[in-house]
């Protein structure tokens, strides 16, 4: 008697969850209009299909991290910054979504700690749990019919682990529908550096984790992540020598370092994959 109260129970309760995930017809027409949105998870999955039916059969996987950024950042400087700069590219590309963003990255080893893991907030993880979440996530694009994945790296130690799952999986999908590419000209701020200078925007380094292009790219997103008015407050709104005031004038040069960061990206990506 027991068992069976215990199995009704357990009817009930799936009943009150309501039909299996997978019980609609993927086919399903999409009752309502479409949102504005590049990024997969503000999508949903009959807007997702619907896009790539549409054409938009580009992914881009991008990768930020969790770390020690100096005083003044927040420890997900690299994924607002990849915020901006991947809605950025997949607009200017025309036919893209966005993956979610992958923070959790290697960030030093966790015991003993090394390099960023030395700072609370940091979060790491190993460079072979790195690359199997990469694998898996382009698999999963690959599955429900992306053409073409896109690896950008924010980050200096997550290049190597991007690079090595493009090279295992380019000959794995050799004669498939989908090509995967890790794509170098995203990850150069020495560039972004050179080309703020022609502009004649320069930096005197303070030798902490920040710098103009940096910070400008998070303001565009939130200027709270930059600690903007607890800085103002104790006279340290500068970062290498350039004052961030007035904020409008440093989003505006932000919006401009993403501007660029994804023309030169969007030009790599089209020449990779032959668009």
């Amino acid at each position: 008697m027991r068992l069976l109260l215990i199995c009704l129970l357990g009817a009930a309760a799936a009943l009150a969850q309501g039909p299996s995930p997978t019980s609609p017809d993927p086919n399903t027409p999409r009752p309502i209009d479409a949102v504005d949105s590049v990024f997969l998870e503000e999508l949903t999955w009959m807007e997702v299909r619907d896009a790539l039916r549409a054409g938009k059969t580009s992914a881009i996987v991008a990768t930020g991290g969790v770390e020690q950024n100096g005083p003044y950042l927040a420890t997900g400087k690299h994924n607002y910054i990849l915020r901006a700069t991947t809605e950025a590219i997949a607009r200017k590309l025309g036919n893209a979504l966005v993956a979610p963003i992958v923070p959790f990255v290697p960030e030093g080893d966790i015991d003993p700690p090394s390099a960023s893991m030395r700072y609370p907030g940091t979060i790491s993880v190993s460079q072979d749990t790195f690359q199997r979440l990469l694998v898996d996530i382009a698999s999963s694009l690959k599955v429900h019919g992306f053409r073409h994945i896109i690896l950008i790296a924010d980050s200096g130690g997550n290049v190597e682990g991007m690079k090595a799952v493009a090279s295992e999986l380019s000959p794995k999908w050799r004669g498939s529908r989908t090509s995967i590419h890790y794509i170098v000209e995203y990850y150069d701020y020495p560039g972004v550096a050179k080309w703020l200078e022609s502009q004649g925007l320069r930096q005197v380094p303070e030798g902490i984790h920040d710098d103009f292009a940096i910070t400008s790219q998070m303001m565009t997103v939130d200027p709270a992540t930059v600690r903007m008015r607890q800085r103002m407050a104790k006279g340290k709104f500068s970062i290498n020598g350039v004052n961030l005031a007035p904020m409008e004038k440093s989003v505006e040069w932000g919006k401009k370092v993403v501007d660029y960061r994804a023309r030169i990206t969007v030009e790599a990506i089209r020449k990779a994959t032959g668009s």
